[in-house]
């Protein structure tokens, strides 16, 4: 809880934060990256490069001032925050370099009108939000690795889904075991640019749990001048080959694709938002292959189908999975997959699993709202930035 005194700061600040957030983010890197020039190997440069980040997490700190009063709302996006720190091996060292570069491009940007009353407030606000993130990040380190803990993995087959997409498939060098994880989770990878900056990129497991290696999906990506210097999907495409090695977190990521009971699973993808679904669907196919499953999946062309071998496969030995493919038009474009292929009555008792380009899964949760199926029922991956993630 916050003092009587920061509460009414925090509240005017909505509107100005809509006003000048981006303004307020683009200088909080500028001077956070002079200051702390190692930072450069933690955040995301190709969303650096293009803008993303920055609006990422003025976005982000408006939907913290709008719904700071309400925990409730924020809890899930927290929980997210905390997987995704955790793949990246954040330490609670990072968050006052944070907090001060943060409150002082408030500062810089709004002027006067940042006194230090509204300073307090949000330096109070911070606080709260850091002190939560590091006592989940702690317990999350707790039931996992070290933070920081990085496997290296050797390349031991590299398979070509699509003329733009690979699988990747990775096994642990000498005697260490593969790492246990749910169907959804992702893993870090990091590799070094020509220029020696090191990058880390979330990548969905696609694939199984419970085989003698990790397999990572990823898709070329079509960029240009700066942020394509960066591109980790792209260098893997361009320079990775069997026998190479890597540098991988543990898994992480609170997206996880479980069978509850007897209620259906309904999965929605398009494009790569397909992996964490085959890597759920593997699973299912060999530990519960009688279980309702529902996948409807949309791809620009024929040619983007990626993992049809494992639906296939799946569909051979799951007599109650229901698969529909979409093609011809982009993934996301409006009507192009619909829920109303799915009967209600399945919908409304289903846990429903989304990942695709966000437009996609706006569109989808919208047409599942409408159709009375409860938010508490529909799960989305993101696979970029999303709300609050980019705040530490």
């Amino acid at each position: 809880m916050f003092s009587e005194s920061a509460v009414p700061y925090i509240k005017a600040s909505v509107p100005v934060l809509r006003e000048h957030g981006v303004q307020i983010t683009t200088v909080f890197y500028a001077n956070l990256f002079k200051a702390h020039p190692q930072l450069l190997n933690v955040f995301n440069m190709r969303n650096q490069a293009d803008g993303i980040q920055q609006q990422s997490l003025a976005a982000a700190v408006f939907a913290y001032a709008a719904n700071f009063e309400n925990p409730e709302a924020l809890a899930p996006v927290i929980t997210r925050i905390v997987h995704k720190h955790a793949s990246l091996g954040i330490t609670a060292d990072l968050y006052p370099i944070v907090g001060t570069h943060l409150l002082g491009a408030i500062k810089e940007v709004l002027g006067e009108a940042a006194t230090p009353e509204l300073i307090d407030a949000w330096a109070e606000a911070y606080g709260a939000l850091a002190a939560a993130l590091i006592a989940e990040e702690k317990k999350l380190y707790g039931d996992t690795v070290a933070p920081g803990a990085l496997s290296q993995v050797q390349v031991a087959e590299v398979i070509a889904q699509s003329p733009t997409a690979k699988t990747f498939r990775l096994q642990p060098l000498g005697q260490a075991a593969v790492p246990a994880y749910i169907p959804g989770q992702y893993i870090s990878v990091y590799v070094t640019f020509d220029d020696g900056q090191r990058q880390p990129r979330q990548y969905s497991l696609s694939d199984a749990p419970g085989k003698n290696s990790l397999s990572i999906t990823v898709k070329k990506e079509h960029l240009t001048g700066t942020a394509a210097d960066k591109s980790v999907s792209n260098w893997l495409h361009d320079h990775l080959k069997v026998g190479d090695t890597l540098d991988v977190s543990h898994p992480y990521g609170e997206f996880a694709i479980q069978a509850r009971h007897d209620k259906p699973i309904v999965m929605l993808a398009a494009g790569v938002g397909i992996t964490p679904m085959i890597s759920a669907l593997n699973h299912l196919a060999k530990v519960s292959p009688q279980h309702p499953v529902h996948l409807l999946y949309a791809v620009r062309s024929p040619e983007e189908y990626l993992h049809r071998a494992d639906i296939e496969q799946a569909m051979a030995s799951m007599p109650q999975l229901n698969f529909k493919l979409y093609t011809g038009q982009a993934a996301d474009a409006p009507g192009r997959l619909t829920v109303a292929d799915i009967p209600p009555a399945v919908l409304k008792q289903a846990e429903i699993y989304m990942c695709g380009p966000s437009g996609f899964m706006q569109a989808q949760k919208q047409r599942l709202v409408e159709s009375g199926v409860a938010a508490a029922s529909i799960h989305k991956e993101v696979f970029g930035p999303d709300l609050l993630e980019a705040l530490v």
